[in-house]
């Protein structure tokens, strides 16, 4: 069957990319146990981490931020495997409202696909975390 409509536009002309990302906080609790701050000094930035282990649900939290930056990148649609977790970064204002900051790579690829908006939904409830981006031009 031939699908009936087809996108012929790529991340680099459409003016909208969407993202989402759903985590299981298990497996990240699992990954803090086992690797311990190797992990989180390696996927969170050092204000992230301090954020969410002030928290009682450290790993709901350290899920969330994770989803999100996965949901980022799922946006920039890199063309090869992303590894630098940090230079995405979730900060959370004492609103309680929360935003996106690109660093290194993140905001290289970000201004080459000329997007300079982010939104960002992030939400979290016992066994998974999950995070929408919209990037716009």
């Amino acid at each position: 069957m031939t699908p009936r409509y087809k996108s012929t536009l790529g991340a680099e002309t459409l003016p909208l990319t969407v993202g989402l990302d759903i985590v299981s906080v298990a497996e990240i609790a699992a990954a803090v146990d086992r690797l311990g701050d190797r992990y989180v000094d390696r996927v969170f930035t050092a204000e992230e981490a301090a954020y969410c282990r002030a928290r009682a649900t450290t790993a709901e939290h350290l899920a969330v931020r994770f989803a999100a930056k996965e949901a980022v990148v799922k946006a920039l649609q890199p063309k090869s495997k992303w590894t630098d977790w940090r230079a995405i970064e979730v900060k959370r204002h004492k609103s309680g409202r929360c935003e996106l900051v690109l660093h290194r790579k993140a905001a290289t690829l970000a201004a080459r696909r000329g997007i300079r908006n982010f939104a960002l939904s992030m939400t979290h409830d016992g066994d998974f975390a999950a995070a929408m981006v919209v990037a716009s031009r």
